[in-house]
């Protein structure tokens, strides 16, 4: 009789090792920057081309839709690739949280934190390096909402602050569950004709540039006509 060779424990162990490198190492690749040369060449496009109607653009643009969300301090461990060596800042009265976890919170704006402190269950970033504590994210129009809420550059014709939103787009709808929107904050770092919807809370997808989307989705932009309902 054939014996058929056995493999150990290690080779096996070695084996799911180098399949799990392998799938970590694919990611970066799968989840690319946002190519903003094409897209803004896109949306100008089609934007001139609402513009040249004999109506104009008369309420509706062509967008593209990003995301945003609030981290939260539970996802930011060092078992997940973080940096997680307890900081503090000016503004946190000496607690300490987790540094990329406040490296998320000085880009998204706010942070979900485990212990409420002094029944404020957020930290949000002031300018000039300093954070503070809040009751809820908010943003210029007041508390955020979930899947409702958005920001834009700055006003471009009848796409202002205020303005409610209808999106026409299969990917937003599907990742959202949502195709209105209300314009309630403007963002120095957002582009024209650039809808930054507001997902929600969520523990942050990954490492590095991943930490800037939930966990929930891998969703980075979507085309979409937008028409304003208000």
């Amino acid at each position: 009789m054939i014996k058929q060779p056995r493999f150990s424990k290690l080779s096996f162990r070695a084996i799911r090792l180098l399949l799990v490198g392998f799938s970590m190492s694919i990611i970066p690749q799968l989840r690319a920057d946002i190519p903003w040369p094409e897209v803004m060449q896109r949306l100008a496009y089609e934007n001139e081309k609402l513009a040249r109607r004999p109506q104009g653009h008369n309420g509706e643009y062509f967008v593209v839709c990003t995301l945003y969300y609030t981290p939260k301090e539970s996802g930011f461990t060092f078992e997940r690739g973080f940096d997680a060596t307890p900081v503090t800042k000016p503004g946190l009265h000496g607690r300490t949280y987790p540094r990329d976890f406040l490296r998320s919170v000085k880009k998204e704006g706010f942070g979900r934190i485990t212990t409420p402190v002094n029944g404020r269950n957020y930290i949000r970033y002031d300018s000039g390096g300093s954070y503070g504590f809040a009751s809820h994210p908010m943003g210029g129009g007041g508390v955020l909402v979930d899947r409702y809420s958005a920001a834009i550059k700055s006003a471009q014709g009848s796409l202002r602050h205020g303005a409610i939103v209808e999106t026409s787009s299969p990917e937003v709808q599907k990742v959202f569950g949502s195709t209105r929107w209300k314009i309630m904050d403007t963002g120095g770092g957002l582009r024209r004709w650039q809808i930054d919807c507001y997902f929600g809370e969520d523990e942050p997808l990954g490492p590095g540039k991943l930490q800037g989307r939930p966990r929930a989705t891998t969703f980075e932009y979507a085309y979409a006509n937008a028409r304003i309902i208000n």
